[in-house]
């Protein structure tokens, strides 16, 4: 109750920053064409920003998108450390459901920032008004920003991805001593473990009022609620290091990819009129030298392929971890049995044990589904399995190849006034990219929401 009290009287005093029908406070044009950065990017601020914010729907879009799906996916990982009722963080199925739901959601909000960016350049964008703002000046530095991050990209890919090549070569050689694991050579999350000591050891320094840690997850005893474990300490080692640096490499490619959208949006080197031809255009014929994929609607279809790819491994961690080394059944002796006997640290540190332990020994029940009650799982695991593999009809096919074929020769009859009256007609390649997209998105999500409920179902 004194919580609530101490927040209205703080949103009371807040309430004055901003100028209401009382003509006391700023103005939001006032604080933003006042914020000034003096060191590192200069110029004139944040001034024209407010014309901006009030003259694009997109811009205000990308915004607001960009805030609620990054919070989204910070309500996701909150719900299931600090569960708001008992009985919820017993229920697995549900557990699993939010998280997997929020996870998706907020990526996508994100996605759609992005792409609300590159249409907010590309037609709400006027440079006299941006004149050497923060903006202006980000797009100035464009270059540097996108090979930076490139590399970073290549950097990470390269040694997240490289750890576990390493570690499935050991293990196929017998020589499990040259492993990185909790029992070779050691790779162990040292910052994330000094801040779960910060929480439990050290509360009594840094809260001295508070009794105990915000979440079990941080250290302390296994709650138990129903001979179910509700919430334990989740021990952090090498496959936790190594699963989330696979997590920062893909958020950084998926980054790179619709930064790059929305930065080159408006122009390239390659296309300086990009403006010209709008947020999407197909393949810009042989007077280009064969440009694809380059408008701001096609980094936003190739962000989504990496954003897919990056939450899909976020979900399958998330699944395997809890199972591993949280979700299980407390005797009365309070022996805690763990649903895959804690199987994450040794297995999780290879691509195979990935294969074999997660995806193949964890799919048993939804593959043995049909016939008992579990049945719709088994069906939709199926059914939405052939919605994502009739994508790559659309995604496979040379579309683009066709196409580009085809303008170069109208290009060339055009250019001899021999063109032809009529035209063939299909899919555009855009449209074709569309639908493909949608299929691949939503056969893989469907795919995976059978495969955790049928599992979390006959388990749980």
């Amino acid at each position: 109750a004194h919580h609530h009290l101490a927040i209205a009287t703080l949103f009371i005093i807040a309430g004055h920053m901003y100028r209401t029908n009382w003509g006391i406070g700023h103005s939001m044009k006032e604080i933003l064409e006042a914020h000034k950065d003096p060191l590192i990017i200069g110029g004139e601020g944040h001034k024209g920003l407010y014309e901006v914010l009030t003259t694009s729907w997109h811009a205000q879009l990308a915004i607001n998108l960009a805030m609620l799906g990054s919070l989204t996916i910070i309500v996701a990982q909150h719900m299931y450390a600090m569960p708001a009722y008992p009985y919820i963080a017993i229920d697995y199925a549900t557990q699993i459901s939010l998280f997997t739901h929020h996870m998706w959601i907020g990526a996508f909000c994100i996605c759609g920032a992005a792409a609300h960016g590159a249409i907010f350049m590309v037609r709400d964008y006027d440079p006299a008004v941006n004149a050497n703002n923060v903006l202006d000046r980000v797009i100035r530095h464009r270059d540097a920003i996108i090979s930076h991050l490139n590399w970073v990209c290549i950097f990470l890919g390269f040694h997240s991805f490289g750890l576990y090549i390493h570690n499935d070569t050991m293990r196929a050689l017998g020589r499990p001593q040259d492993m990185f694991s909790d029992t070779a050579i050691q790779l162990r999350p040292i910052f994330a473990q000094w801040v779960q000591d910060l929480h439990t050891n050290f509360i009594s320094s840094s809260a001295p009022w508070v009794t105990s840690s915000v979440s079990p997850v941080f250290g302390g005893d296994t709650i138990a609620v129903g001979g179910k474990v509700a919430m334990a300490h989740m021990n952090l080692g090498t496959a936790d290091f190594m699963v989330h640096h696979i997590h920062a490499f893909t958020i950084h490619v998926t980054v790179l990819i619709l930064l790059k959208g929305v930065l080159y949006a408006r122009n390239s080197r390659l296309i300086p009129d990009k403006s010209e031809l709008g947020f999407r255009f197909p393949c810009d014929g042989p007077g280009r030298g064969g440009t694809c994929q380059v408008s701001g609607w096609d980094h936003v279809f190739l962000g989504l392929f990496w954003m897919y790819n990056c939450i899909s491994v976020v979900i399958f961690h998330f699944s395997w971890k809890m199972q591993s080394d949280i979700f299980g059944t407390v005797d009365p002796d309070g022996t805690v049995t763990n649903m895959t006997l804690g199987n994450f640290a040794q297995s999780a540190i290879t691509i195979n044990g990935w294969l074999r332990d997660f995806l193949w020994a964890q799919a048993s029940n939804v593959i043995q589904s049909y016939g008992s009650a579990l049945s719709a799982y088994g069906l939709l695991f199926l059914g939405a399995h052939f919605i994502w593999a009739f994508s790559l009809m659309f995604l496979f096919s040379g579309r683009g190849y066709w196409q580009e074929l085809i303008e170069s020769i109208v290009w060339a009859h055009n250019k001899l006034k021999v063109a032809p009256a009529i035209q063939p007609r299909a899919l555009s390649i855009i449209q074709g990219r569309a639908v493909g997209l949608a299929h691949y998105l939503l056969g893989g999500i469907v795919t995976t929401w059978a495969f955790f409920l049928a599992r979390f179902a006959a388990l749980g």
